[in-house]
C-alpha cells in the first residue's frame, strides 16, 4: 500500500512530466516549463525523502 507521500511524490512527477511535454511543443514555454517540471521533481524528492520537513519561504521569520 502507497503511503500519502509516495501518492504525492508520483503525482509532482507527473505533473512535472507534463510540463516538460508541454515545454517541448511550445518554444516559447520551454524555458518556464523546464523550470517548472524542475520544482515539481525537487519538491516530489523531499516529500519522499524528508516528508516531515518544513520549508523556510522568502518573507517568512525562522526561529533561529
Amino acid at each position: 500500500m502507497a503511503t500519502h507521500a509516495q501518492i504525492a511524490a508520483n503525482l509532482l512527477r507527473n505533473a512535472a512530466t507534463f510540463f516538460r511535454d508541454l515545454g517541448s511543443e511550445n518554444a516559447e514555454l520551454h524555458e518556464q516549463m523546464e523550470i517548472n517540471a524542475r520544482t515539481y521533481d525537487a519538491v516530489a524528492n523531499m516529500v519522499e525523502k524528508t516528508p516531515l520537513d518544513e520549508m523556510v519561504l522568502s518573507g517568512e521569520a525562522t526561529d533561529a
